[in-house]
């Protein structure tokens, strides 16, 4: 049977990395530290994905301009506190390289800086396995299509040849404004309800999910 897609994309936080409960502790730790009032946890894990500014920007809308970038300081030093114990989700890392030996592409869109994808690339096992991958600090964050229309100029994919796969509302409109098609896993960050309002292929709700669709239907 011909293959459906050439290229697949991932989210990492919340879809590949089970790193969002760290992120928002995170972001309450850093608003403790400089007195603010934290958002509530619904708004919290509604700005993974999205680049570090943009995210903080969403979570604490009334912060003055010029607080950002402390409130920041003090996100990252609380992530980084703890981001080498973050674990992949459940079969994530057999997944990966049996895609790639395959003969997948495989990249990453993600909101992460391209210093803190690198760090968890590296700390995964698993980064020898992706041909490319675009960061918020790269490109526009999501959901503007940059990463993916760079990745799939990059990898001289055509778009109806590439997947999408996240845990976000934010990549699955980024997928739609780049004319890609995508797949939602409900075990991150957002929910199914939310998820489904973009059409994905399907909404994934246990990580063990993604080999057997992939298997199947990429």
């Amino acid at each position: 049977m011909a293959r459906r897609f050439d290229l697949l994309v991932f989210d990492w936080d919340g879809t590949l990395l089970d790193s969002a409960g760290a992120i928002v502790s995170a972001i309450s730790s850093a608003c403790a530290d400089l007195g603010l009032v934290p958002p509530p946890e619904e708004r919290a894990r509604h700005v993974i994905g999205l680049g570090l500014k943009a995210a903080l920007q969403y979570a604490l809308p009334d912060l003055g301009e010029d607080r950002y970038p402390e409130l920041a300081e003090r996100y990252r030093h609380h992530y980084l506190a703890g981001d080498q114990e973050l674990q992949l989700f459940a079969g994530v890392a057999e997944l990966i390289g049996e895609l790639a030996a395959d003969g997948f592409l495989l990249a990453v869109a993600t909101g992460k800086s391209r210093h803190g994808l690198d760090r968890a690339l590296a700390a995964s096992g698993i980064g020898s396995y992706f041909d490319a991958s675009r960061c918020a600090d790269e490109c526009f964050s999501k959901p503007h299509p940059q990463m993916l229309h760079e990745l799939l100029d990059e990898l001289s994919v055509d778009a109806d040849k590439a997947l999408m796969i996240g845990d976000t509302t934010h990549d699955l409109q980024m997928a739609s404004n780049a004319g890609v098609q995508s797949l939602a896993v409900s075990y991150g960050a957002h929910t199914a309800a939310d998820l489904g309002r973009f059409r994905p292929l399907a909404c994934l709700q246990h990580s063990e999910e993604l080999h057997a669709w992939l298997r199947r239907y990429a």
